[in-house]
């Protein structure tokens, strides 16, 4: 009996299980993201807030605030950057692996 290789099993497989791995490991990668999403502006924006603005710049209440959201909002599009730099890597190399096919 022949040995198949990779390729080749890939090939006898319905398209809906050769997708399944591709699918699950951009499932992971959004998960990943939304959490990131969530907890990274949050997290800055207490931690810039009470240590870094008023803990250690001694700045008011109210100036603390207003810095704090724009850590919080720079956080936020560096976790979009990297999202999308990310989705970016991994389309284009499931595009080079179907092209070898």
């Amino acid at each position: 009996m022949e040995r198949l290789d990779k390729a080749a099993l890939n090939a006898l497989q319905p398209p809906e299980f050769r997708n399944e791995s591709s699918l699950a490991s951009t499932l992971k990668t959004l998960l990943f993201f939304t959490a990131l999403m969530i907890t990274v502006p949050i997290g800055l924006y207490f931690t810039t807030k009470s240590y870094i603005f008023e803990g250690a710049l001694g700045m008011s209440n109210r100036d603390s605030y207003f810095y704090a959201a724009i850590v919080a909002v720079v956080a936020v599009h560096v976790v979009l950057a990297l999202f999308v730099y990310v989705a970016w890597n991994e389309g284009s190399r499931q595009w080079r692996e179907g092209k070898q096919d």
